[in-house]
């Protein structure tokens, strides 16, 4: 699946304020997200990244939130330490469940990790997973959490190692 320049308008349809919203852990912030975002927005997607976006003394959840339900996509860079994060996971359930409701598009780009990792949560992921039951418990955020790494581990999306450009797939 590749992504094309939108339309001659470079803004998403009035329902939709971002035709991109990028999910990643600080891992990849400064080299594959660093490449990915100008590249696509040199391509006229405008698209949601965090640090670039978010202005100062607004709330990170409720502004991340809302971000996501006005983006047409996302793309999920799931990285070894992407499930460390329960901000990352909290974006993971809000993503998922837009793209049940709002039919959402949804990328998985499995960044030096095996799609089979995030599906079975194994590695990196079963030990956050694992930290995170300790640290909350019974709260079933966490079951919440397992499930949809579970269903973004089963989707098909781009699996990079290293030396491989996403560039490619963005043309």
């Amino acid at each position: 699946m590749a992504f094309s320049s939108p339309s001659s308008s470079s803004s998403p349809p009035s329902t939709h304020k971002w035709h991109v919203f990028l999910s990643f852990r600080g891992d990849t912030r400064n080299n594959f997200t660093a490449h990915l975002y100008p590249a696509l927005c040199q391509r006229g997607i405008k698209t949601y990244r965090d640090d670039k976006d978010l202005e100062g003394g607004e709330p990170i959840s409720p502004t991340l939130l809302k971000a996501i339900e006005e983006s047409m996509s996302s793309i999920i860079i799931l990285s070894p330490d992407y499930a460390s994060s329960t901000w990352c996971l909290e974006e993971l359930t809000k993503i998922l469940e837009c793209k049940k409701t709002k039919q959402q598009f949804v990328l998985p780009v499995f960044y030096h990790v095996d799609p089979s990792e995030v599906r079975k949560q194994e590695g990196s992921f079963g030990k956050a997973l694992a930290k995170h039951q300790e640290r909350f418990n019974k709260d079933p955020k966490v079951q919440r959490w397992k499930e949809a790494l579970q269903e973004v581990g089963s989707l098909a999306g781009k699996h990079l190692e290293d030396g491989y450009f996403f560039n490619y797939y963005i043309n």
